[in-house]
């Protein structure tokens, strides 16, 4: 039996072949795309087509690579960049590019719901969450006050995942996860709150698709698809999820203890809770998961972006960006890089820009520079890490993924940052994973505990300890970069 598992971001589509039986992926295939080009500031837009291309394209791919084994195929999964709004009008076309999750342009919008609902505390008293510029439902109301012509035309809006499982299946559904990234659903109950809905306006109840548990089958594949890639038109489409959502069921992060840290250009911490998790300062996002139980989660905006920035400055290869990161020192002499190159999301600073304090003539170097950089994403996440424990979520480990856990230096860096053991996945990417091993659940082949136990792998040899000599010194170096972006902000300078 053979499971597709699929997972679209922001910058490609990925796609994954995985035999259930030996835990094999027997076929990969990508397609990248592009933002729209020549966008305000903060205004950060896809084209919903460029997915659905990408998507046909790489499971064309894959199945081409299997042959005749496509036959065996049961089931796909799809994993999406989280919070985007795509908007179809009563003939199910799009209305507009879908706005994404790393749009900051709703800064006005999302300040209206805290004035109108008690601010933040308000808001997550309803709802169970703050309202954040990158969410989906400040997206809505952007819409109807600058493109009103477009909004009258909305009839349906979804999520980009939902949108992959609808040009799969025909079927307009949300499922709690990715939905509890909207903004309007309390997470407490899983059900939408009427009076945030209606402060965008009362139509919006009608553009909602049906909501239920992310345990459900979304659909079977369309007959013109299935007929197009030969397969059968029982192929099942699992409920799917928000990117992370997805990527807690590839890391096997589905229990108390294990935390997922994403080290990509943004950066998320999640975990697993047989409750909802509610910060009630609004940091840490209480979100549903994919699996019918809850995902605490705290973001950062800026990961691999930063030691990205800082390799195209001095034209290092990656090779040379490590060598010099392990040629200097832990803590960087002291160097701090505040990393708010794309505005950040925790702390809350849309606005933000990066900072590097602390220069001297003794450490100045492009060396001191890049360890600083790669140590101050760290602590960005380390951040969200220490709010984890104030709300009782204690890590015995952490499973890295993305482009930076690859680095061995970043991996010692965060083992000592983070005061927890980390270790990568010898699997493929969590999210495309995941996607798959919700397809083989859906379908009846065992509990997530026994699938993730048997498809899960991890790369013992990536396995770092904290360094007790180092987790002190980061932990203060973490109260200074605290302390340092509240200053700066509390004067205006962020």
């Amino acid at each position: 039996m053979l499971y597709l598992g699929i997972d679209s971001g922001t910058q490609s589509t990925k796609v994954v072949v995985l035999d259930l039986e030996s835990g094999e992926i027997l076929a990969q295939a990508a397609r990248s795309y592009d933002l729209i080009a020549g966008l305000p500031d903060g205004h950060l837009e896809q084209h919903p087509a460029d997915w659905t291309t990408a998507l046909d394209d790489a499971i064309a791919e894959c199945l081409d690579h299997i042959g005749d084994r496509r036959s065996a195929v049961r089931g796909m999964g799809v994993s999406g960049q989280q919070h985007g709004l795509v908007v179809l009008d009563s003939r199910d076309e799009v209305v507009r590019p879908a706005k994404l999750w790393c749009d900051t342009s709703t800064t006005a919008q999302c300040a209206a719901f805290e004035e109108n609902f008690g601010g933040t505390a308000g808001l997550i008293e309803k709802a169970g969450n703050a309202m954040l510029p990158g969410y989906t439902i400040p997206k809505l109301l952007w819409l109807k006050e600058n493109e009103p012509e477009q909004f009258a035309r909305v009839a349906t809006i979804l999520l980009p995942h939902d949108y992959l499982n609808f040009h799969l299946t025909g079927v307009k559904r949300m499922e709690y996860g990715d939905a509890s990234g909207m903004g309007i659903l309390n997470v407490r109950t899983r059900e939408w709150d009427q009076e945030l809905i209606d402060f965008v306006d009362p139509r919006v109840s009608e553009m909602l698709p049906p909501l239920g548990s992310s345990n459900e089958v979304h659909g079977t594949l369309r007959p013109e698809l299935a007929d197009r890639w030969r397969l059968s038109s029982e192929v099942i489409v699992s409920a799917g999820g928000g990117d992370n959502m997805m990527g807690a069921i590839g890391t096997g992060n589905i229990s108390n203890g294990i935390i997922t840290a994403s080290f990509g250009t943004s950066g998320t911490l999640y975990g697993c809770s047989e409750k909802p998790i509610i910060d009630p300062e609004g940091e840490i996002a209480a979100f549903c998961d994919s699996t019918d139980r809850w995902l605490p989660l705290a973001c950062t905006m800026n990961v691999t972006v930063v030691t990205e920035q800082v390799r195209g400055w001095f034209g290092w290869s990656l090779e040379e960006l490590e060598s010099a990161v392990s040629s200097v020192e832990a803590d960087a002499s002291n160097l701090l890089f505040l990393p708010y190159l794309n505005g950040e999301r925790t702390p809350n600073l849309p606005g933000a820009s990066g900072v590097i304090h602390g220069l001297s003539g003794n450490q100045s170097s492009p060396a001191h520079l890049a360890r600083a950089a790669m140590e101050g994403a760290t602590l960005g996440l380390a951040y969200g890490l220490r709010r984890f424990a104030s709300l009782g979520l204690e890590p015995s480990e952490i499973r890295l993924t993305g482009g930076g856990s690859k680095s061995a230096t970043w991996r010692q860096i965060s083992a000592d940052a983070f005061g927890v053991p980390v270790v990568a996945l010898a699997t493929a990417e969590g999210a495309s994973l995941g996607g798959a091993i919700q397809a083989a659940f859906a379908d009846g082949q065992g509990t997530y505990e026994e699938l993730c136990e048997r498809l899960v792998a991890l790369d013992e040899s990536t396995r770092c300890l904290p360094q007790s000599d180092q987790v002190d010194g980061y932990r203060e170096k973490l109260d200074r970069q605290v302390e340092l972006t509240q200053v700066l902000k509390d004067s205006g300078f962020l």
